[in-house]
C-alpha cells in the first residue's frame, strides 16, 4: 500500500484524541447527551488546528449505529465510511471549487431527500468563506429552517468573510491555537509508535515551529524522519527548518535586555552565516520577549504554565533585569521592525540596527524614572536648604 503520513495516519478519530480543543468537545459531548443538536455549527480557527477533524467526529458521533452518542464506535460501516470518506450521507464538499450559485441549488434540491443508512444526512463544507456572495444567500432559506434529517457543519480560517446572516444561523465554536507543551507529548504518542527516538528538545522545537497548528508539526515530524531516520535531536530541527535554539533565543534576549551590543550583533552574525531564517528569529524573540513583559506585569499571574519548567524559569529571570515598560517599549519597535523586514533588501542590517535600538530602548531610562529622580533630588536639595537655615 501507498505511504499514508503522519497526519492522515494519527488524526484523531473520536473527541478524546482531540488535542488542545477541550472547550470545544466537552460542549459538543454534552449537546448530544442532552438531546440539543442544532442544525448548523461552524467551526473557526487558524490552518492545522482541527476543523475538519472536530467536523468529521461530530458528524460520526451523530450517525454511529451505536448514537447519537459523545463516543462513536469507529467499528460500525456507518463510521468507517465516514472514517474513509465514502459515506453517502455526510458529504464533505470543498467551499473553494463549488461555490457558485448552482453548487448551493444542488445541496438545497438533495437535502429534501432521506438518508441512504444513517440518522442524519450532514453536508461538511470546508472553507466555507470561499462561496460567493450569491451562494450564501442561495443558502439562506435551507440553513435556517433545513429539513429535520439535515445538519450541516462549516469549516474558515476567515470567518470575517462569511455575511451576518449565515453566522446567526450557525453555532459558532473558535478553536484555539494548540500549546507546545501539548504538540509535543502528541509527537511523543507518534514517535513510541512509529519506533522513533526524539529527544524531549527536539519535539519542542518541533512544536515551536508549527506555531501552534498540530498538522503542521506531524508534517515536520514526518520529514525530519525521511531526513534523520529513527533518531531527532534537537540539531536535526533546527538544521532542517532554519530555526535557532530556545537557548540561543534566550541568551539574545538576554544581550537586548542587558544593552550587551557586541553580544547581540555575535548572534545576529552566527545566525546569518549559518542560514538560520531572520525572519523567524526576530518573530520568536518578539514571542519571547512578550513572555518576559507578561512576567514582569504580572509575577504572580501564573501566566508561564503553559511553557516547559526551564523556559518558565529563563523568563522570570529576564523578567527581573528590566522595567515592563521599557519591555513593552521595545516590543512596539521589534513588531514594527518584523514588518518591515519582509520587504528588507538586507534583513541581516535592519535586524542588526533594529535590535541596537530596541536594546537602547531596554537600557536608557524612561521618562516616569527621569520624573521620579527629579523629585527625589529636589526632595534632597528642599532637605538640604532646610538644614542649611
Amino acid at each position: 500500500m501507498a505511504y499514508e503520513v503522519l497526519a492522515r495516519k494519527y488524526r484523531p478519530q473520536s473527541f478524546e484524541e482531540v488535542v488542545g480543543q477541550s472547550h470545544i468537545t466537552d460542549t459538543l459531548a454534552r449537546a448530544i447527551e442532552q438531546d440539543r443538536v442544532g442544525h448548523a455549527y461552524l467551526f473557526v480557527g487558524p490552518r492545522g488546528t482541527g476543523k475538519t477533524t472536530m467536523a468529521r467526529i461530530f458528524a460520526k458521533c451523530l450517525n454511529c449505529e451505536t448514537g447519537p452518542t459523545a463516543t462513536p464506535c469507529n467499528d460500525c460501516d456507518r463510521c468507517r465510511e465516514i472514517t474513509a470518506g465514502r459515506s453517502m450521507d455526510v458529504l464533505e464538499i470543498d467551499g473553494a471549487s463549488n461555490n457558485k450559485v448552482e453548487h448551493v441549488r444542488e445541496i438545497r434540491e438533495n437535502a429534501k431527500f432521506g438518508t441512504n443508512n444513517s440518522t442524519y444526512k450532514i453536508y461538511l463544507i470546508d472553507e466555507v468563506h470561499m462561496l460567493s456572495a450569491g451562494a450564501f444567500n442561495a443558502l439562506l432559506k435551507t440553513l435556517e429552517e433545513p429539513p429535520p434529517h439535515v445538519k450541516f457543519l462549516f469549516a474558515t480560517t476567515e470567518p470575517q468573510k462569511i455575511p451576518d446572516t449565515i453566522l446567526s444561523r450557525c453555532q459558532r465554536f473558535d478553536l484555539r491555537r494548540i500549546r507546545s507543551r501539548d504538540i509535543a507529548g502528541r509527537l511523543q504518542i507518534i514517535c513510541e509508535s512509529e519506533g522513533v527516538q526524539a529527544d524531549e528538545e527536539a519535539l519542542l522545537a518541533i512544536a515551536r515551529g508549527s506555531r501552534g497548528g498540530m498538522r503542521d508539526a506531524q508534517s515536520s515530524l514526518d520529514q525530519l524522519i525521511a531526513f534523520r531516520g529513527k533518531t531527532l535531536a534537537e540539531e536535526d530541527v533546527l538544521a532542517v527548518f532554519g530555526l535557532v535554539s530556545q537557548r540561543r533565543l534566550e541568551e539574545l534576549a538576554r544581550s537586548v535586555l542587558q544593552h550587551d551590543i557586541p553580544g547581540l550583533l555575535d548572534a545576529i552574525a552566527e545566525f546569518d552565516e549559518t542560514g538560520k531564517d531572520l525572519e523567524r528569529v526576530l518573530l520568536d524573540l518578539v514571542t519571547h520577549l512578550r513572555h518576559v513583559m507578561v512576567q514582569a506585569y504580572s509575577p504572580d499571574g501564573g501566566l508561564l504554565e503553559d511553557l516547559p519548567d526551564s523556559q518558565a524559569d529563563v523568563i522570570r529571570e529576564q523578567a527581573r533585569l528590566v522595567d515592563a515598560s521599557r519591555v513593552s517599549d521595545l516590543l512596539d519597535a521589534l513588531i514594527e521592525a518584523s514588518e518591515r523586514l519582509k520587504f528588507s533588501l538586507s534583513k541581516r542590517t535592519l535586524l542588526e540596527s533594529s535590535l541596537i535600538s530596541a536594546a537602547r530602548t531596554a537600557h536608557f531610562a524612561t521618562l516616569d524614572e527621569v520624573w521620579k529622580q527629579l523629585e527625589v533630588l529636589k526632595e534632597g536639595s528642599g532637605a538640604a536648604s532646610e538644614k542649611k537655615k
